[in-house]
């Protein structure tokens, strides 16, 4: 399973959808996911992909991980395997 498929799974059991019908270009308020259910994705993300999300769930705007929309969760957590692997 593909990085992206892992991280719609992640997202889709934690809204209660089915992947399918979590969209690359939605937002996770789109989604039906509200701050608790952000930092419980997180933690599931950090577990499944073996990472340390740099992540401050008091503040989730600031650092390096863009949460804008599932796009760019699926990026960032590319981004984080690939540095994590080198």
């Amino acid at each position: 399973m593909s990085i992206k498929d892992q991280v719609i799974a992640i997202i889709a059991t934690q809204a209660m959808l089915e992947p399918g019908d979590v969209a690359m270009d939605h937002t996770l308020e789109d989604v039906g996911i509200d701050s608790l259910g952000l930092v419980e994705c997180i933690f599931a993300i950090e577990e499944a992909f073996d990472l340390d999300v740099p992540f401050n769930a008091n503040d989730p705007q600031a650092g390096d991980f863009d949460i804008s929309s599932i796009a760019a969760i699926v990026d960032a957590v590319e981004k984080l395997k690939a540095e994590q692997a080198s």
